[in-house]
């Protein structure tokens, strides 16, 4: 099961959050969080935890802070030891407001760390629950290359040594993006697959390694607007070698085939190598057609319709000449 701890969290959204701990940080690299979806407690403070999801973060508002204070202090801090005790990965509270001690006594006993931030209730949590969604994502890494080819995202995969990144720089030269080499980090969206390069360092990344050159800077060399940090990935373009396709390829295009990454299809293109093929034009002219595709222009299925309507209006051949013709 994915998770993150909260000491990732407080450490990646610290500034962007301004979280500030309030107590609890020698527990933070303990507790683990495995969903994006955010609790807040207000029928947990009322008395009702039937349905209390205790791998969830609490986020405690204006709404809680307020209710607390309609209550006695004894019932106030019955309430607040119940949901407690109850266990969460952390408690979160949003604009910067004034929690009583009791949920910091509860909080140490049960080793629950306690963030603030400043940040009102409903915004925090839609940046928080994004930010969760993003990292606990299902993620896949696999060796390939991503190019941005007019707007679509075209992943090239294939043995070492089949040209997958000298076609990326030969597609860059001609004005497309590169994403990143070698190693792409893919994560599920929803119904899409999006792919990242895997390096944290910023200085890493857009390099393409070209046998016989080396590694080569595509950033530095052919701009900013020759790269891009990621790129939803639509195409599967899949570089062999003419003797191992085994008549794996298609020839007309009527029947496509798919890939099965993170559980959702993609469609795979088989392209076999031979000495001078032009594949950079070919991958333009893939992303060309798939572009068709998206506006319901399919110009396989087209010519194949076309050329059946003429075969069936075609007269028999007689089985003789009256005339012989030379």
């Amino acid at each position: 099961m994915s998770f993150v701890t909260v000491e990732t969290l407080f450490k990646d959204k610290k500034e962007e959050f301004s979280l500030e701990i309030v107590v609890g940080e020698s527990y933070l690299r303990d507790k683990k969080i495995s969903t994006y979806d955010i609790f807040r407690p207000g029928l947990a403070l009322a008395g009702y935890t039937g349905y209390f999801l205790s791998e969830r973060i609490i986020i405690i508002g204006e709404t809680e802070v307020s209710y607390l204070k309609t209550l006695t202090k004894q019932l106030r801090n019955q309430r607040v030891a119940e949901i407690m005790k109850l266990g969460t990965p952390c408690v979160i509270v949003a604009k910067k407001l004034s929690i009583g001690e009791k949920f910091k006594d509860e909080a140490i006993c049960r080793k629950i760390p306690i963030l603030r931030t400043p940040l009102s209730t409903t915004p925090f949590i839609h940046k928080l629950s994004t930010y969760l969604a993003y990292k606990l994502a299902p993620t896949k890494f696999i060796q390939g290359t991503l190019v941005d080819i007019y707007g679509v995202g075209v992943l090239f995969v294939g043995k070492p040594g089949t040209g997958k990144s000298e076609c990326a720089l030969d597609l860059v030269e001609r004005g497309h993006r590169f994403v990143v080499d070698d190693l792409v980090k893919i994560v599920q969206r929803g119904d899409i697959l999006v792919g990242f390069g895997a390096e944290k360092s910023a200085q890493l990344k857009h390099h393409i390694e070209v046998r016989g050159v080396g590694l080569v800077d595509i950033y530095r060399i052919f701009g900013v607007k020759s790269v891009r940090s990621h790129k939803r990935i639509e195409i599967v373009m899949e570089l062999v070698l003419w003797d191992e396709t085994k008549g794996d390829f298609e020839r007309v295009g009527i029947q496509g085939k798919n890939k099965k990454i993170l559980g959702i299809e993609i469609p795979r293109i088989v392209i076999p190598l031979t000495p001078g093929k032009n594949v950079s034009v070919i991958a333009e002219v893939v992303a060309m057609n798939y572009l068709l595709k998206l506006r319901g222009v399919h110009p396989a299925k087209e010519y194949n319709e076309e050329l059946k309507r003429i075969l069936a209006q075609m007269e028999a051949p007689t089985s003789h000449y009256d005339e012989e013709i030379e």
